[in-house]
């Protein structure tokens, strides 16, 4: 039975089960003094049910009172039986809304015995370690209260319960939480998107939940749910690369920041109009182009109009390009010499963050009222005001249109959440009624849109129709945040160790299918050199859908292009199948344990081709060998195999795959194999 199949009954039931009775919405409030479990206290004055290009999509809207209307959006993916909603409150009228409090994006029972909670942390200290519990025993309960969602915790999650479980995800890219309990064989599920939510709605303003996305399956096996899971994500939540539509492939960047021979504290900082054409042309020579030039922080101008020498990180704001590095449109002549040789350009930008208000008020138009009260030289930017978000969306289109800039590259280095509190207290003072949580709901409201905003002019100019999501790392991955975009790097850290890697790699990929990290293996993530040359080992443990490398092509005189070459060939040759299906055969493992096996599949059951990857880690020095049993075989089947590093080649059955007699032999710790399997 194919993994789709599994999901359909159920998830039709769940649809139809809330359309028919959408009053009964899975969502919880306090509105007023009145506590409410979906939306059965108020009158549905319109309902609208259409058909889309994946299923079915309902609108129901309900008059609360005189001020505030409530709109529940829900849609339904026939081909996979993936249910999403959220729930949206407006004021159109003019008059203040009651008081709006403790807002549940999800608010329901599951039912089934033996309930499991799988899953992931998120990035920084959790370093994405796996979790799975047993509800039997204690609750569970996830909180993120700085203002980037996947740092700390992960808001994707795994209920197992009864004969099947229910995949979930939360939408939002500031705060949230969630609590998962059980009692006699119902587990209950809250979770609420915007924590502080504590306030009066004004007229014309509106909120919203999280978007919540529910895929149901039968059986416990996990992955099955897994691969039902990412099948989905790479057709219905990954974008498009253009604006014809076309689906993402996988592809490389090349940085050229480490090959000028200058200081560069991170970032692009050290480059400039004579740096570029030196890497560029070593780039061709050595027959190494990547698909993307990635260009990165420190190419503008400070809010005082001057270069910027090293502090990338304490001078944003203007997007304005520093003319002083890159005069005479010089900058454009690298890109378009990019273009020439069929190579894209990405450029970074951090619009939620501004230093220096009153210069870069002085210098370049932005109000000072858009700024939290908080003092300090660095601030957020209020992306929930709307003239803010035009004055931002304009500078980062005029800047990419006029550089012929192809790709948006999004940073955040810092935690928003003090600056919507300000916000929300200021207006408290200002009008007079409750504010809490209202400048949250509308700032990631605006962030949202800042990113339709680009993708649209991207879509209107023959520009790449996706964005690079990046929050000081991975701190901007929830589902909603992905259908605009991806992690170029799931991590900063992992820019570091390939333990740290193959650590990451075994849980975020059951979640998000399509991302990068650096191909290179270092102490510090800063670090530049890497010697003649990335491993074979680090090279396969950098395998993922977007390769990205960066080096001295030039500066380094002991680099080894020939090493380059093979492992960007390697990667080349496997790469269709690093979106397919994701298997981990090997228990998690923390980045700093490194004494046993790493061990990881694909395969893609449509064309019979398969990957295994293996890896006997630094510091295991006893275990020479590992057992390979593989899920996906098909006991009927027979099975060609080539071992990558010896060329050998044999043949086993689908049972023997199954049942382990594939045995993987390294002599020495740090040491890799890769096999590619095809059905015969």
């Amino acid at each position: 039975m194919s993994k789709k199949s599994i999901a359909l009954e159920k998830g039709r039931k769940l649809y139809e089960k809330i359309i028919a009775t959408p009053e009964s919405a899975p969502v919880s409030f306090f509105y007023g003094d009145r506590y409410h479990t979906g939306l059965g206290d108020y009158t549905l004055v319109n309902k609208e049910i259409t058909e889309t290009k994946k299923g079915e999509k309902a609108v129901f809207r309900y008059k609360m009172d005189d001020a505030l209307e409530a709109v529940f959006i829900v849609e339904y993916c026939a081909e996979f039986g993936q249910v999403e909603y959220t729930l949206w409150f407006e004021n159109n009228s003019d008059k203040n809304s009651q008081l709006i409090r403790d807002m549940y994006s999800i608010d329901t029972e599951f039912y089934g015995e033996d309930p499991i909670l799988r899953g992931c942390l998120g990035d920084h200290e959790n370093f994405y370690e796996g979790y799975e519990h047993n509800l039997n025993k204690n609750c569970k309960y996830f909180k993120s209260d700085n203002g980037r969602a996947t740092h700390i915790v992960f808001p994707y999650f795994d209920l197992v319960h009864g004969d099947g479980g229910t995949l979930f995800a939360l939408g939002w890219a500031g705060t949230w939480d969630a609590m998962f309990s059980t009692h006699e064989g119902r587990t209950t599920v809250r979770a609420r998107t915007c924590l502080n939510l504590h306030g009066t709605i004004l007229p014309g303003e509106k909120i919203r939940t999280g978007l919540v996305v529910l895929l149901p399956y039968n059986g416990r096996n996990a992955d099955d749910a897994t691969n039902l899971w990412r099948e989905w994500y790479m057709k219905y939540t990954l974008p498009k690369a253009d604006a014809e539509g076309n689906p993402l492939k996988p592809f490389s960047t090349a940085g050229f920041a480490n090959d000028t021979g200058k200081p560069n504290s991170d970032g692009s900082i050290s480059e400039d109009h004579t740096t570029w054409k030196p890497t560029l042309d070593r780039l061709i020579k050595e027959d190494v182009v990547a698909d993307f030039r990635w260009f990165d922080a420190g190419w503008y101008f400070d809010p005082y109009m001057q270069t910027v020498p090293a502090d990338w990180w304490g001078t944003i704001g203007t997007w304005e390009l520093d003319t002083v590095k890159w005069p005479d449109g010089s900058f454009r002549e690298s890109n378009e010499a990019c273009h020439a040789v069929g190579m894209k350009v990405l450029t970074w930008f951090e619009p939620e963050r501004v230093t220096h208000i009153e210069a870069l008020a002085k210098n370049y138009g932005f109000n000072p009222e858009w700024v939290a009260p908080l003092g300090g030289a660095t601030c957020a930017n209020n992306l929930g005001n709307d003239e803010c978000l035009k004055w931002t969306l304009d500078r980062i289109i005029k800047m990419m249109d006029e550089n012929a800039i192809d790709m948006y590259r999004e940073d955040n280095n810092s935690d928003p959440v003090g600056s919507w509190c300000a916000w929300d207290q200021y207006e408290e003072q200002r009008y007079g009624v409750p504010r809490w949580g209202i400048n949250e709901n509308k700032s990631i409201q605006g962030h949202y849109k800042l990113w339709d905003g680009i993708i649209e002019y991207c879509r209107n100019n023959g520009k790449c129709t996706f964005v690079d999501s990046c929050a000081s790392g991975g701190g901007r991955n929830d589902i909603e945040s992905m259908r605009r975009g991806f992690p170029l790097m799931r991590s900063d850290y992992d820019r570091t160790t390939s333990a740290m890697r193959l650590s990451q790699t075994s849980t975020f990929c059951k979640w998000v299918p399509y991302h990068g990290s650096l191909v290179k293996e270092t102490v510090g993530q800063l670090d530049a050199s890497s010697g003649s040359g990335v491993t074979t080992y680090v090279n396969r443990a950098s395998l993922l859908p977007i390769y990205n490398h960066c080096e001295g092509y030039n500066q380094n005189k002991e680099f080894d292009f020939d090493i380059l070459r093979r492992n960007i060939n390697e990667w080349k040759s496997v790469n269709h199948l690093l979106t397919k299906d994701f298997y981990c055969l090997t228990p998690w493992h923390h980045h700093l344990d490194s004494y046993g096996w790493t061990a990881i599949a694909y395969d893609d059951s449509e064309i019979g081709e398969s990957l295994l990857l293996a890896f006997r880690m630094e510091q295991c020095w006893k275990d020479n060998s590992f057992t390979a049993k593989l899920p996906f075989a098909e006991e009927g089947a027979t099975y060609n195999i080539v071992n990558e590093d010896t060329k050998e080649n044999f043949t086993m059955t689908g049972k023997e795959l199954k049942d382990g007699a594939l045995k993987v032999v390294l002599d020495e710790p740090k040491s890799s194999a890769m096999f590619r399997i095809k059905r015969v």
